[in-house]
């Protein structure tokens, strides 16, 4: 079975989840691999692939885990809104509520669940149930993602797996596979299309590659990393650069260069669902 940790810091009596919001679920594989995830958020912290020396996860020193508050760091779970596009808080709420753990027997597997509450329906007022599965093993990491309709009302949303990959230098970091891609450019303003065959982090990044290809690859310095999406169309990169940074409480001096954020999303069209209907979107990362 997979390893549970009881956190010393606990919910305030009468948060979603009780005193469960601050357990860490641990997942080992027989080959060594290994993986932290909190129910806070189903958000995991830390992947340590089979015989690597290091976490491949950026995780701040200045995350904070307080209730109500989101981790800067490791893989935060958005839905139902991505960013601040659309009326509900920014990144929707799955990242800062308590998920369960509803399936846990095998030590490299842990599947999460969130159902729709009476807080999450005052924010947004639909019926839904979102489970996060979370498998290690060898090089790889697969978290999959998955939406379903419980209520007798269509609805629409946008999410994304918002990955923060660690990197030893960002400055010697490049990114391959998004040549030809449509951008959305928030930094830049306006959209345009990808023309490098790779892409180089100088400055804050703010990228949405509109129907990206399914496969990248991140090369850091020896190191390399293929990113594989599956359901999920889109690719945001994201790097807060220097200024962005140090107005970021949660993120440690210099954090930012020692991370590149390479996320599975759904975010240029939104995932419409009918009563009943259910959607899954993948992302596996595979150490080289």
């Amino acid at each position: 079975m997979t390893e549970r940790e009881a956190q010393s810091s606990k919910p305030s009596p009468g948060s979603a989840g009780h005193e469960s919001a601050r357990e860490r679920i641990v997942l080992q594989a027989a080959d060594g691999a290994r993986a932290e995830v909190y129910l806070h958020g189903a958000h995991v912290t830390s992947w340590t692939p089979a015989g690597a020396d290091r976490d491949a996860l950026f995780l701040s020193a200045n995350a904070d885990f307080g209730d109500g508050k989101a981790i800067r760091g490791g893989i935060p779970v958005i839905f139902p809104q991505f960013a601040a596009e659309g009326p509900l808080p920014k990144h929707g709420f799955a990242r800062d509520r308590a998920w369960r753990l509803v399936a846990g027997e095998r030590p490299d597997q842990a599947l999460f669940e969130l159902a729709d509450t009476p807080e999450t329906r005052a924010i947004w007022n639909h019926a839904f149930r979102a489970e996060l599965r979370v498998t290690v093993s060898g090089a790889a990491l697969e978290v999959a993602l998955t939406v379903q309709n419980t209520g007798d009302t269509p609805f629409s949303f946008t999410a994304a797996l918002h990955t923060y990959l660690r990197v030893d230098d960002i400055a010697r970091t490049v990114l391959r596979g998004l040549r030809g891609t449509r951008i959305r450019d928030k930094v830049a303003g306006g959209d345009r299309v990808e023309e490098a065959d790779e892409l180089r982090i100088a400055g804050e990044v703010d990228r949405v590659y509109l129907d990206a290809p399914p496969s990248l690859e991140m090369v850091d310095g020896e190191r390399r990393m293929t990113i594989q999406s599956n359901g999920f169309p889109d690719t945001v990169v994201w790097n807060p650069g220097a200024a962005l940074a140090a107005r970021l409480a949660d993120l440690e001096p210099g954090g930012e260069r020692r991370m590149l954020c390479v996320e599975a999303a759904a975010v240029g069209t939104p995932v419409h669902l009918e009563p009943g209907a259910r959607w899954t979107g993948s992302q596996t990362l595979t150490a080289g």
